[in-house]
């Protein structure tokens, strides 16, 4: 359910009519060359697809509307091969909404020691070109990633390649739909929010719906369809014997099969890419969804418990910018710690909502056990242990004038000991720099205790997911210090209130 084979990342160059017709046509091969590079290039998910070379104010204003009305277009990589006078770009700049990196590199690797000459000057001005655009970049105060090197190097692709899958990410959001099924847990503040302003300033749309609605497709589902899902259940896990073809609460799974089934339904005939649930609103429900949840998050559906909007998109977005990676991303929370000096970690869990994709490799156990919350029959669930590596916890908050990202970098362990009574998914990790700075600063900042865990990510992700959506981004990992981490907030508080926010509020 996420297909990135469309997208197209436009590659735009910069010139200008001066150096004459000969000096254009080099340049113009010069971005086919390097067009041809990238989009070679296995790691960036995206058609790479070069554009003429631009040299006056109308080829650039009408290029930038059109990578806004193209569908597939998610984002342009701009690179000035020689001096292109930047007042052109302003009519276009002023007007694109489509992110765009800077990747400031120039043709040739290296000086042509022996043979330079004036020509080659003329021909090959990036070095000053690319400063040009960056100042009218500056002084229009746009957004923008930029990416130094020369075109060749690992890592300026793998740049390349996280800003695309950000871009990706972000052009998911332009269209995504998010369902929620009840409100939100009563009386919790940070799963709250402003919808409009979310739509306004990050894209997506937030519906509610009565958790009739969900009943209702769950009605439509034949007895024979939910026959089919339980023996692909059979199949794909391991599954306790109470549950088995013969179990005696085999009731339970198919009634779990059931609320898959429907779920299913109703996000796809609403074309919904994200969507939450509430404990606290499951009338005509026998049990609260837990295995249903799991597996439409494996399948790339974003998800946040108890009517978490804000976390379901970013589970969604993480989702897309991991696609086809290594690891895998969840929706998570801060369950409780281990507290053990250097050692001291974190168990990530919830009552049944964690993604297999994140488990440790073994076949997850399909099981039922007593929920005491919600108020109904016992609820199916995987129960797995995640992967051990590095990994990244993401919470986006509303700070009433502002959306802001906290993420933490964090190491995922294997547990020391079985847990053999604990009944959920589950992740233990190890938060850098240590539990004591990491869960003061994220507390400081007003982090969630909900997040989008992902091994398939990192930091710089987010960050230049942040970057495009132009909203604050805090940091902690190996470098942060309390101190200074207080200095940034502070900081961050007095930019945002000069600069205004985005949208209006």
């Amino acid at each position: 359910m996420i297909d990135l084979s469309s997208h197209e990342v436009w590659f735009v160059t910069g010139s200008q009519s001066l150096y004459g017709e000969e000096a254009l046509q080099q340049v113009g091969e010069h971005a086919r060359v390097i067009a041809a590079g990238l989009d070679a290039e296995a790691s960036i998910p995206a058609r790479v697809i070069c554009k003429p070379v631009l040299t006056t104010h109308d080829a650039i204003r009408r290029l930038c509307m059109e990578a806004d009305l193209d569908d597939n277009c998610i984002g342009l990589v701009t690179w000035m091969h020689t001096f292109s006078p930047a007042r052109m770009w302003i009519p276009g700049l002023k007007r694109l909404r489509t992110p765009f990196v800077h990747l400031h590199t120039q043709f040739n690797r290296a000086i042509p020691w022996a043979t330079i000459d004036m020509d080659f000057m003329n021909l090959n001005q990036s070095a000053h070109g690319g400063r040009e655009f960056g100042f009218v970049g500056a002084r229009l105060g746009l957004e923008r990633t930029v990416v130094v090197g020369h075109w060749e190097d690992t890592a300026v692709r793998r740049r390349l390649t996280v800003w695309t899958r950000a871009a990706a990410a972000w052009h998911d959001a332009q269209h995504a739909r998010i369902a929620r099924f009840g409100d939100n847990m009563r009386n919790v503040a940070v799963t709250e929010g402003n919808k409009v302003s979310a739509e306004i300033e990050l894209g997506y749309s937030v519906a509610g719906y009565g958790i009739g609605d969900l009943v209702e497709r769950m009605e439509q589902v034949s007895d024979a369809e939910v026959e089919e899902l339980t023996r692909e259940y059979d199949d794909c896990y391991r599954v306790s014997s109470e549950l088995g073809p013969r179990g005696p609460r085999r009731t339970a799974l198919r009634d779990g099969a059931r609320i898959e089934l429907g779920l299913r339904r109703f996000l796809t005939e609403g074309g919904f890419t994200a969507f939450t649930s509430s404990f606290e609103v499951l009338h005509g429900m026998p049990q609260l969804p837990g295995l249903a949840v799991q597996r439409l998050m494996a399948d790339g559906y974003g998800f946040g418990g108890e009517g978490d909007w804000k976390t379901a998109a970013l589970v969604r977005a993480v989702k897309v910018m991991g696609h086809g990676l290594p690891g895998g991303s969840s929706f998570m929370e801060d369950y409780t710690y281990h507290f053990d000096g250097p050692d001291s970690m974190v168990l990530g869990a919830h009552m049944l909502e964690l993604c297999p994709s994140i488990g440790d490799g073994r076949k997850a156990s399909l099981e039922i056990h007593p929920l005491p919350i919600g108020g109904k029959s016992d609820p199916v669930r995987l129960v797995f242990t995640g992967a051990a590596g590095a990994a990244v916890n993401a919470s986006l908050v509303d700070m009433g004038d502002r959306f802001r990202m906290v993420v933490n970098t964090v190491t995922a362990v294997t547990p020391a000991e079985e847990l053999p009574r604990l009944p959920v998914a589950r992740v233990l990790w190890k938060p850098v720099p240590n539990l004591e700075v990491a869960a003061a600063g994220w507390i400081l900042a007003g982090g969630a205790h909900h997040t989008a865990y992902s091994q398939a990510i990192d930091v710089e992700y987010i960050e230049d997911f942040c970057d495009i959506a132009g909203i604050e981004c805090l940091h902690i990992g190996a470098e942060t210090r309390i101190n200074a981490f207080k200095r940034e907030l502070r900081w961050n508080e007095a930019y945002y209130r000069m600069a205004g926010a985005r949208g209006g509020r």
